[in-house]
């Protein structure tokens, strides 16, 4: 199946059926679900062996093809699809849909696929200690016509911003990222997106050189935005808090509620003993969950009391203790996990700034007759804030005017997952430095390079290079490199 929702709704379904079946027309059973969210001790349950007479059904998400092997399978059916995160360069966002076996193009949005290895690493699961079958619930045809045969690579289906801030980083002038030689190319639109995203944020200037800032942002392994939130934060003196709210956001099933709980109780609000984000949006959310958790002596009880997920919470404090130590480096002074006073300050006006300039290429305007906002900057988009955000109307019904999110997310429609409220004039700066972007200059190498020198060559030299122009190849490069040095040593 595709997701622990999915896997849910199956097991109480196949509950359902065996209830109904006459007794003693089949064997005993017991019913499993494997999924990477479960906690450890409902994940070991599935390698048990059986009792005797007894028919084990495991309904687990692919984690079940590659990760791990379950002895005594002897029947898989495969369903054919799969969920994945997949970052789309045309909507700048990632979507997260059931992807079945094939490629298609549908309104620009890219549906991809299970492949050929794939659904033979879902067949090799069964029979594996005695004969067994593969059912696939798709045709034959599909299989043989339309499957692709490989993976296609991660650097071609994320964003790449990271990555070209390594590359950035690494200082050697003559990197021209839209010209580099990776293994797997990505395209040329997804490069441009990466540089126009570092731009924004400082990481790189104006010539595609790496900034203090960037070289500063690589160090850390988190993604540029989170990265430069935190160099922000650290300026404005609420680094503490934003240390947590990078950890936060680094576990993605922490607030996720158990596999018991049914669609009633699913719509219900947070429990009361939650902390609501101070209406701010789901960052603040986030933030005082930590902090209330830390004020418990870090309580397990008080997780499960809330339906938080224990395995994800203590990941959470080991981000953030990590973090904690690569920031020492970078700025002097203790880090704990409560900020001095800063708590007390209800509108969390510094932190929210620092996220507004780390996300400066993630803002939100809110329409005017809804609630529905417009991304800004490069790809503008109607969106729609995530039904299980934290952020607040007013008095009026109405949103904040301006908000930064954490991720699109494209399901049934594009959503801003993970908001928090901004002031617009704080983005204004970073808005107005889409106005004087040229891509080509942000790309670096030794065109834009040779470009800028000549406006300071002599004239007879000027005449010399538009004769020999810049050849492609290296061995031409060289040759013209060498005339142009035996013409200005001829004049002197």
């Amino acid at each position: 199946m595709t997701g622990p929702d999915d896997i849910e709704k199956l097991v109480s379904k196949l509950e359902d059926k065996v209830r109904s079946l006459e007794e003693g027309s089949c064997m005993d059973d017991v019913i499993l679900p494997l999924h990477g969210s479960l906690p450890p001790e409902m994940q070991v349950r599935v390698f048990s062996p059986p009792l005797p007479e007894c028919r084990r059904f495991i309904v687990a998400t692919n984690i079940a093809e590659t990760s791990l092997t379950v002895d005594g399978v002897v029947y898989v059916n495969d369903s054919g699809y799969v969920k994945q995160r997949q970052y789309n360069r045309q909507l700048a966002c990632i979507l997260l849909m059931l992807f079945q076996l094939t490629i298609k193009e549908r309104v620009h949005l890219i549906f991809l696929a299970l492949y050929s290895v794939q659904a033979n690493q879902r067949a090799g699961r069964a029979g594996r200690t005695r004969p067994g079958k593969c059912y696939r619930l798709y045709p034959s045809r599909v299989y043989h016509d339309e499957f692709l045969d490989v993976t296609v690579p991660e650097i071609q289906r994320s964003s790449l911003a990271g990555s070209v801030l390594y590359l950035k980083s690494l200082d050697l002038p003559d990197i021209d990222i839209l010209k580099f030689d990776f293994l797997d190319p990505p395209s040329s639109e997804s490069l441009q997106d990466a540089l126009k995203q570092l731009y924004l944020v400082d990481a790189i200037d104006g010539n595609g050189s790496v900034t203090s800032v960037g070289q500063t942002m690589a160090e850390l392994p988190l993604e540029p935005s989170l990265s430069r939130t935190l160099l922000e934060a650290n300026k404005y003196g609420c680094r503490a808090q934003a240390l947590t709210v990078a950890a936060m956001l680094s576990a993605e099933t922490t607030l996720l509620s158990g596999p018991s709980k049914t669609v009633e109780k699913k719509r219900k609000l947070a429990p009361p003993d939650l902390p609501d984000g101070s209406g701010l949006g789901d960052h603040i959310q986030l933030l005082q969950i930590y902090e209330h958790w830390y004020q418990t002596d870090y309580d397990i009880g008080w997780c499960k009391g809330n339906d938080l997920k224990v395995r994800g919470m203590m990941f959470v404090r080991d981000v953030r203790k990590q973090l904690s130590q690569i920031m020492q480096k970078l700025a002097k002074g203790p880090l704990e996990v409560l900020a001095n006073r800063e708590r007390q300050h209800r509108d969390y006006r510094s932190l929210r700034k620092a996220l507004c300039v780390g996300y400066g290429n993630q803002l939100g305007e809110r329409m005017i007759h809804h609630n529905g906002y417009r991304t800004l900057g490069f790809k503008p988009q109607v969106v729609q804030v995530h039904p299980s955000s934290m952020l607040k109307p007013d008095e009026e019904g109405k949103f904040p005017d301006y908000l930064v999110y954490h991720e699109l997310i494209a399901t049934s429609r594009p959503y801003m997952r993970n908001v928090c409220a901004v002031d617009m004039k704080w983005a204004m700066p970073i808005m107005n430095k889409v106005k004087t972007l040229d891509i080509n200059k942000l790309s670096g190498g030794i065109d834009h390079i040779q470009k800028n020198s000549e406006e300071h060559v002599p004239d007879i030299y000027k005449k010399e290079v538009a004769i020999t122009g810049l050849p492609g190849d290296r061995e031409s490069r060289i040759q013209a490199a060498r005339e142009r040095f035996l013409a200005r040593k001829a004049t002197k």
